[in-house]
């Protein structure tokens, strides 16, 4: 199946992905689901190492994992899908953890394509909010936001930032796009 057909929704965190992508999938749209939030659940769940906190390098391994199990589930189905996240945000999040992009990391963000347009939360200071599982500050999102951008791009992606717009204009916005792609 074609990699058009899978979008990514990417951004800094607490930009509004996680509410943009429920609604996107209580209306129908097949949504692949983000592998950090899970990882950090389960691995404070067993006590495991693999957190952004403790292990960074191990951490990504996972993500780059789950990153592919869901970009192969999403091309098996045929089914216009979001992704929350994709294989280049592990090579944004190893930027940011000054960690090397190692071959293989590099080698998957080139074999596991996706739709040209990918669709970028920016910051948005007025929602953003702390919790269990996210602890960066400010600050540290923004950089996210510019850190994923600057990879993107450096592949060939073309940005496309959602509006700072309620939800269902936002989801609008979204649905249009892909209706053009």
């Amino acid at each position: 199946m074609s990699h058009d057909r899978l979008f990514i929704v990417t951004g800094g965190p607490g930009s509004g992905k996680t509410t943009l992508l429920a609604a996107a999938a209580a209306s129908g749209l097949s949504v692949g689901q983000e592998a950090g939030r899970a990882i950090i659940q389960s691995q404070l769940a067993i006590g495991g190492p693999a957190l952004p906190w403790a292990d960074q390098a191990l951490y990504s391994e996972l993500m780059l994992d789950r990153d592919i199990q869901t970009h192969a589930a999403a091309s098996a189905s045929g089914a216009v899908t979001l992704c929350d996240r994709g294989v280049p945000d592990i090579i944004g999040y190893r930027r940011l953890c000054s960690l090397p992009t190692a071959a293989h990391v590099a080698k998957a963000a080139e074999l596991y394509r996706y739709n040209a347009a990918v669709f970028f939360a920016p910051p948005w200071r007025e929602i953003y909010v702390n919790d269990a599982e996210r602890k960066q500050d400010w600050d540290e999102a923004v950089r996210t936001f510019e850190t994923l951008r600057d990879v993107y791009a450096e592949l060939g992606y073309r940005i496309v930032e959602l509006p700072k717009a309620p939800l269902a204009e936002r989801l609008g916005f979204v649905m249009d796009v892909i209706a053009n792609a």
